[in-house]
């Protein structure tokens, strides 16, 4: 594996792109002449006629990017664009990029940027093709050639919501090709012709090489790890790093690598890409609602994975109350509807850490966690393994093969990852299921025969139930996050309660103080004093 990193690291030290991103590369005939056809079909449906307002938006949208007037930028890409969509092209693709080049005097770097929006418009709201998905994958080439290959910065500035948008597009499209080229059993024989002589479409070897070669490009990494040590990052920033373009795309990559080794499931390199990014304290991805939100979520879900409940425990319930406090703010947003999707599947995570780690959390999460899957907590609790099942299936990313699947064999298998990281996931449940009923029995004593526990869990033998509870230990001694990078921690017991066996008797104590409620209240009067002691003033 580390062999692999250093051959992608090796081939993109001078910003090179392998010889797979080249869109000289002809179609097979029989393509190419699909490509055509389905190319003058759309032309006739669009009949070349544009709206006013659309021809004045890309008109302005050009004007702007060419005078380099960024705050301009921003207002439309973030509002006019969205807003012409809503009401011309809800339904339907925008404009093909051949169609509105002779607007823009056939600006390359226009149109390149423009087919970006176009596609991704399509995954959004239509159904794409695989002339679609081919032709989008070669406008990233194009994008990322243009932006890696050149040996001085470009002089391109986009908004920080946009750049972000790339990466996340980026690889949302390289998954959902992995997902569609596995259904083999719906490809009809041009594509399966078309799949079988371009493996290079979406390859993961040329997806992960974008990814580190923007990390290395941006030098954010050591920027990252200065700006730690509490230096200045353009003292580490280098001539690309030290522009807004490369230093954004550098760091959305480390979050978009953390989100493709979870796809692929591997959740301790998922982490170490995140080493020198200081999880909870003021960080870039910040600046990016749908940053910080995919952040939380990817992380949050590999220490799930890695059996460190307590601390994904504590990165859900953060993100969960940053949700929370800016969902009035966030409802106009078109990212709305994504980040209450996550959300959603943030609260199913979070119930079953909080079954197998039994863990105090604040009010409103935990309210809101009880009025969306109070049902489903109350069964897993019981150990209802189908529901552990259907919560993670539910909430858990998609994830992927990267290999090419065997175009001979007519089977789907885009569910087989999932299926794969799900029954690893119930086994360890399986495991454990008992451990939350044992916690409860001895929450109710201070000192328990261990026949007596025999009985309540149905055991005919000491020597199981001697076994449950060396289970229980081992279970609740989990890795937790104190400080540091984000795979650092210190083994602890993450139960509320401990106890230790004297011959045949469990000793049971409180491991952690139980707040009061009167401390609650004494705090709440206090507050209420204060605040009529300003009102008087």
């Amino acid at each position: 594996m580390d062999m692999f990193y250093e051959d992608i690291n090796d081939a993109a030290k001078d910003g090179e792109i392998p010889t797979a991103y080249s869109q000289d590369d002809e179609f097979d005939e029989e393509f190419q002449e699909e490509l055509e056809k389905q190319y003058k079909q759309q032309q006739q449906q669009q009949e070349i006629k544009i709206p006013n307002d659309v021809k004045k938006f890309i008109l302005n949208f050009h004007k702007i990017l060419v005078e380099h007037t960024f705050h301009d930028l921003t207002s439309i890409y973030e509002y006019y664009y969205n807003k012409l969509t809503e009401q011309y092209y809800k339904n339907q693709p925008w404009p093909d990029a051949e169609v509105i080049a002779p607007l823009v005097n056939n600006d390359a770097l226009f149109l390149i940027l423009y087919k970006e929006l176009y596609y991704r418009h399509i995954y959004a709201k239509l159904n794409p093709t695989i002339t679609h998905r081919f032709n989008s994958y070669l406008n990233y080439c194009d994008l990322f050639n243009y932006i890696l290959a050149p040996e001085k910065p470009v002089d391109l500035e986009l908004p920080n919501q946009w750049l972000w948008d790339i990466i996340d597009e980026f690889i949302y499209q390289f998954q959902s090709f992995c997902q569609y080229r596995s259904k083999v059993k719906s490809k009809n024989e041009i594509e399966l012709k078309s799949l079988r002589e371009r493996p290079d479409i979406w390859n993961v070897h040329n997806v992960l090489n974008v990814l580190y070669s923007l990390i290395q490009k941006s030098n954010i990494n050591e920027q990252l790890l200065v700006n730690k040590n509490g230096g200045d990052m353009m003292e580490a920033a280098g001539e690309f790093g030290s522009k807004q373009l490369y230093k954004m795309l550098g760091y959305f990559s480390i979050i978009g690598l953390l989100r493709v080794h979870c796809l692929l499931g591997d959740y301790s390199l998922a982490l170490k890409m995140m080493e020198n990014i200081e999880l909870h304290n003021r960080n870039i991805f910040l600046r990016v609602s749908a940053c910080h939100v995919t952040t939380y979520y990817y992380v949050g879900f590999a220490y799930m994975m890695m059996r460190r409940y307590s601390d994904a425990i504590k990165v859900f319930t953060s993100i969960l109350h940053f949700i929370n406090r800016t969902r009035n703010y966030k409802s106009l947003s078109y990212q709305y509807e994504a980040t209450n999707k996550k959300s959603e599947q943030m609260y199913a995570l979070l119930a079953m850490c909080i079954t197998l780690c039994p863990t105090g959390i604040d009010e409103e999460t935990h309210s809101n966690m009880i009025e969306k899957y109070g049902e489903q907590l109350s069964k897993l609790q019981k150990g209802e393994l189908k529901v552990f099942e259907e919560l993670f299936t539910y909430a858990c990313p998609k994830f992927i093969n990267p290999a090419v699947p065997n175009y001979d064999v007519m089977e789907n298998t885009q569910m087989k990852p999932t299926l794969h990281q799900c029954k690893i996931f119930v086994e360890e449940i399986n495991n454990q299921y008992l451990v939350p009923t044992i916690r409860s029995y001895l929450k109710l004593y201070k000192t328990l025969d261990i026949q007596k526990l025999g009985e309540f869990l149905d055991y005919d033998s000491i020597e199981k139930c001697k076994n449950q509870l060396i289970l229980f230990k081992h279970k609740t001694c989990q890795r937790k996050w104190e400080s540091g990078d984000l795979m650092s921690g210190e083994y602890t017991q993450t139960t509320d309660i401990d106890f230790y066996l004297k011959q045949d008797m469990i000793h049971i104590k409180d491991s952690k103080n139980v707040n009061r409620v009167s401390d609650l209240y004494i705090r709440q009067i206090n507050k209420l004093e204060d605040m009529i002691t300003n009102i008087k003033k």
